[in-house]
This record gives structure tokens, C-alpha cells and sequence, in this order.
């Protein structure tokens, strides 16, 4: 058993003309590594009509929509984070909306700082609905960037000790930046997972993350770069005894995620 807790697809209204290939190339590719389960997002447009992290409502809705469709066409291979912008009251009618509908989490991108009390009632839906958050993360954010509200593992830290019950998922450690400065923040803090994804394989990341959050809160994911959490796995696979290397794969999403949202759960 092997659960991507990040991963993305595309559709019809996304930039790539391609999107249907790109679809079936990372079911293909997941087939080759031994991905069991793919938890994926649709950053509702991807920038084609609305921006990648201010996306309008009508785009969120599309791309959420999207994705249901994904998971209904492939019911053992995919399931759905419902991707909103809390920057609109139309974020939480869409969450319950695509919960009820089968999705299995909620993913919040660079739409809002994580520590903005704007997502406290998302906390608290995702509290009430036994869901957990997966929270798009620079590590170590030292300045504002065009077109986002990008956040780091401090200000994610900061929501989640407001919600100290809610499970969060500090997203691609992997992802380029400081990521011992995310570990140090997040080591405290048991409620805060740590996602493996991202392009970066840096020497002494891996150790580094079992140091500072235990195995017990680390999960495999890829995010758009495979080849990456493929070298992870196999790196782990020589790092990790059997029963650690299965909660990383797949038992520690098991136990986040609500029962029954993967085969051998």
C-alpha cells in the first residue's frame, strides 16, 4: 500500500492542451512506482482564467467538479482535497459541498496567510467534518511574492495551535527553501504532519525530518515532480526499518484521513 497525499491533475479549462495526457501519465507513472492511492487537488484554473492562488469561485467549482469526475472515473486510485479560496464566503458551502460528495480533505493554496483568522472557520468545518488540511507552504518565506499570500511552517504553526485538534499538513517540505527553518517551527507542534513532496532531494533532508517530527508524522506525497518522491521512497526503503517505512507510505495518511479512504484502510 502506497498513498500520494500530493498530488494534482488537470482539466479542460487549465493552460495545458495536453491536460488528458498529463492525467494519464501520472496514473501511468503512479502504476510503475506502486502509488495505491492518488489524494489530489485542482488549484481551480491554474491561472488560465482567474489566478492559481486568487481563483474565482466559478473556477474553484470547476476544478473541484473536475476532480470528482477523476475520482468517479478511477474509484480505487483517486481521491479529492476540496481546493477553496477563503477569501470568498462561497469557500465553505463548497467544502461541504464536495465533502458530502466524497473528497477526503480540504487543500488551502497561497490565497490567504495560514495565520489570518480568516481561516478559523475552516479549521473549525475541517474539525467538524474529521478532515485534515493540507496547507500550501514556502519554507521560510522572507518577502512577499506576486499573486499569492504565501505562507511558511511559523504562520501554519500559528493556526494550529489555535486549533490544536485539527490535523494539518505542512505541504512539499521538498519544495525549495529553508526547510530546516519549517522543521524547527513545526517539531512542537503534534497536530502538523510533514509532506515528503517536492522537487528538492537535498542531502540530510529525510534524516532531518524523522529527527525533528518522528516517523510518526511524516507522509509520503510527490506533488508535479514524480521522478523526486520516487528517489524518496527509495531512499527511505534503505533508511527505514518495515514497520516505519509502512507508516510513511501509507499508514500515517490512514490514520489522518477519515476511515475508509483507502482500500486497505
Amino acid at each position: 500500500m502506497l498513498v500520494d497525499v500530493h498530488a494534482h491533475f488537470y482539466h479542460q479549462r487549465t493552460p495545458r492542451a495536453d491536460w488528458r495526457e498529463r492525467n494519464e501519465s501520472r496514473l501511468a507513472a503512479g502504476a510503475r512506482i506502486g502509488i495505491s492511492v492518488h489524494v489530489a487537488s485542482i488549484l481551480g484554473s491554474f491561472g488560465f482564467t482567474s489566478p492559481t492562488y486568487f481563483p474565482s469561485p466559478r473556477d474553484v467549482t470547476t476544478g473541484n467538479d473536475a476532480l470528482l469526475a477523476l475520482q468517479r472515473a478511477h474509484p480505487d486510485r483517486i481521491r479529492g482535497y476540496v481546493c477553496v479560496n477563503p477569501n470568498y464566503a462561497h469557500a465553505r458551502a463548497e467544502i461541504v459541498r464536495c465533502l458530502d460528495a466524497g473528497m477526503i480533505g480540504i487543500k488551502l493554496a497561497a490565497s490567504r496567510r495560514a495565520d489570518d483568522p480568516l481561516l478559523d472557520p475552516i479549521a473549525a468545518l475541517a474539525l467538524e467534518r474529521r478532515v485534515p488540511v493540507l496547507q500550501h507552504i514556502w519554507q521560510h518565506r522572507r518577502r512577499d511574492w506576486p499573486g499569492q499570500e504565501a505562507s511558511d511552517a511559523t504562520e501554519l504553526c500559528t493556526l494550529a495551535r489555535r486549533h490544536p485538534d485539527v490535523v494539518f499538513i505542512l505541504a512539499h517540505i521538498g519544495g525549495g527553501g529553508d526547510w530546516l527553518h519549517s522543521l524547527h517551527a513545526a517539531a512542537d507542534v503534534p497536530s502538523v504532519y510533514v509532506d515528503l513532496s517536492g522537487s528538492g532531494v537535498d542531502g540530510g533532508m529525510l534524516e532531518a525530518c524523522l529527527d525533528a517530527v518522528g516517523v510518526e508524522r511524516l507522509l509520503w506525497g510527490t506533488d508535479l515532480t514524480m521522478d523526486t518522491g520516487w528517489a524518496k521512497l527509495r531512499y527511505l526503503e534503505r533508511l527505514l526499518p518495515p514497520p516505519e517505512l509502512e507508516l510513511v507510505m501509507w499508514k500515517n495518511a490512514a490514520r489522518i484521513f477519515p476511515r475508509g479512504a483507502f482500500p486497505a484502510d
